[in-house]
């Protein structure tokens, strides 16, 4: 059975989407059988992972809306063990049939229900907002990982997302559970990386990885060839901070 975590931050420009590809493709170079679900309508995801989407290609979009069955839309990438099911900008047009829908909250979980047996792990790649489609997110998942930036105004993102963690927590999704925060572009050399790192473990010191994602040049370079970090450059620090998030990934929930 799947344990399905959904990676999340209204705030763009936090490492998200690099996250959600290396984290994957790490964990799937573990062994494990992973899905990454790209919910987000920009598609870096799925280029990220090599996966071209071209106007026939069936995407996230076509699944929640019922037009074509999940096994069909799924891609294969260049790991072994790591599929993806794509998006692109047509998943924008998602947000607002959604809202016509009963139970919209509830169309992600559905659409995943039939593969939680095909894959150890599934990461959902949220878009950088709290609409219905990370709502959908957050209902469907077990555990919501959250990147941020070393930067101050992280912070404030921080607590609000919380915030709307807790109340889908109460309302709609009561096993839900902060998987954890990994910060990113981490910089050992400023002060203000290592306040905000201080600033956050003060607060939710059990919820944050040891792991934290430097800045890197390896890893801000590999989405343009359609790699994730492990296959473009496995030695780069990139890569194997990628590799010991992964690690603690696996060992927290022991799947």
């Amino acid at each position: 059975m799947a344990r399905i975590i959904a990676i999340t931050n209204q705030k763009g420009g936090v490492g998200k989407t690099t996250t959600s590809v290396n984290l994957s493709a790490c964990v799937a170079a573990q062994g494990k059988r992973v899905l990454v679900v790209d919910a987000d309508p920009q598609g870096n995801t799925s280029s990220g992972l090599g996966v071209r989407v071209k106007e026939k290609t069936p995407t996230v979009y076509e699944v929640l809306a019922g037009e074509t069955p999940l096994k069909d839309a799924l891609a294969k990438t260049a790991v072994e063990g790591l599929m993806v099911l794509p998006a692109d900008i047509r998943l924008a047009g998602a947000e607002i049939e959604l809202a016509g829908m009963e139970h919209r909250e509830r169309v992600m979980t559905q659409m995943l229900e039939n593969a939680k047996d095909d894959f150890d792990y599934i990461f959902i790649d949220c878009p950088p907002s709290l609409g219905l489609i990370t709502l959908n997110a957050l209902c469907a998942a077990d555990g919501v990982l959250i990147p941020i930036q070393c930067e101050y105004y992280a912070l404030e993102g921080l607590s609000q997302l919380i915030h709307t963690v807790n109340l889908v927590r109460e309302r709609l999704n009561p096993t839900l559970d902060i998987e954890g925060i990994v910060f990113t572009m981490y910089d050992a050399r400023t002060n203000l990386s290592m306040q905000v790192v201080e600033n956050v473990k003060d607060h939710l010191n059990q919820k944050v990885y040891k792991t934290m994602i430097p800045r890197n040049i390896r890893l801000a370079e590999a989405p343009s060839y359609g790699m994730p970090i492990n296959l473009y450059d496995a030695k780069s620090a990139g890569a194997e901070s990628y590799m010991a998030l992964a690690d603690e990934v696996i060992k927290r929930k022991g799947i």
